[in-house]
């Protein structure tokens, strides 16, 4: 029988998980805390006067900013996969000269900061008018999301046995058909990662959309925030009040697809 686990660890635990969420509660706080009350001193721990103004801001002002937020995220997600999936296939198991290069070349490519990559979309933008478009910036998040989804994917389908194949290939199977029948059903927790960190990246960007997007017609959520951002005035509760709505989606993702969120797991594969 094993013993109780130390009390000075529980309170350690629970002491730093406040410490982390720490920021989440003084979001929310801000949020249904007045204007006249944000510049108190010292500052109020609870809404003493709450309201609901920077939330009927968010309902008036930021509903097309948060639809534009998910059209771009579920648009990476579709793109990041189409491309990252068969990438993964072909590096994992048609054995492709260079494919070991072609993997550190998609390392390097993630160390890249985003602000570089921004200035450079922008130059090709300006030349092919993608400039203030969706469809740009689906393909510039995207970018991000790319080497970590062909490098998971990598990863996965190399350790898919290899008897799933062989039996696809004496079947008569073409690799296109075996990477559609066989690897791709195999390889849904890897396409759960992958897509939810690729909406996720592009749900939070602020780089590419600033760069790209400023001046379109539809502006993701993050630039929505931005909006409230003044020389003279900062709205901090509808800053707040749209932070916390646009976590909602975020938060509710990792919830249902924390389970999935792991290394494949073959054998079940293999069960089933």
């Amino acid at each position: 029988m094993t013993g109780r686990r130390p009390w000075w660890k529980t309170v350690l635990g629970v002491v730093l998980t406040a410490f982390m969420l720490f920021p989440v509660y003084w979001m929310v706080n801000v949020s249904f805390t007045q204007t006249r009350d944000l510049r108190a001193d010292p500052p109020h721990w609870f809404p003493w006067d709450p309201t609901l103004d920077g939330y009927r801001a968010v309902l008036d002002d930021q509903l097309p900013a948060l639809g534009t937020s998910i059209l771009v995220g579920l648009g990476c997600v579709v793109l990041t996969v189409a491309i990252s999936a068969p990438a993964g296939y072909a590096i994992a198991l048609l054995r492709l000269p260079g494919a070991g290069a072609l993997s550190f070349v998609l390392l390097v490519a993630q160390m890249i900061p985003a602000v570089v990559m921004a200035m450079g979309f922008y130059a090709v933008y300006v030349r092919l008018g993608l400039l203030n478009t969706i469809g740009g910036l689906i393909v510039a998040d995207s970018t991000i999301a790319m080497p970590f989804g062909v490098l998971l994917y990598t990863a996965f389908m190399s350790g898919i046995p290899r008897e799933l194949i062989q039996a696809a290939r004496v079947d008569g199977a073409g690799h296109w058909r075996t990477f559609r029948s066989i690897v791709v059903p195999v390889s849904r927790n890897s396409t759960i990662t992958v897509s939810l960190f690729a909406f996720l990246w592009a749900w939070s960007d602020f780089i590419f959309a600033s760069t790209l997007d400023r001046n379109g017609d539809l502006v993701p959520i993050t630039l929505g925030i931005y909006q409230y951002i003044g020389n003279n005035t900062t709205q901090w509760n509808s800053i707040m009040a749209t932070a916390v709505v646009a976590s909602v989606p975020a938060a509710i993702l990792l919830v249902v697809a924390q389970r999935y969120v792991a290394a494949g797991m073959t054998a079940g594969a293999v069960k089933d």
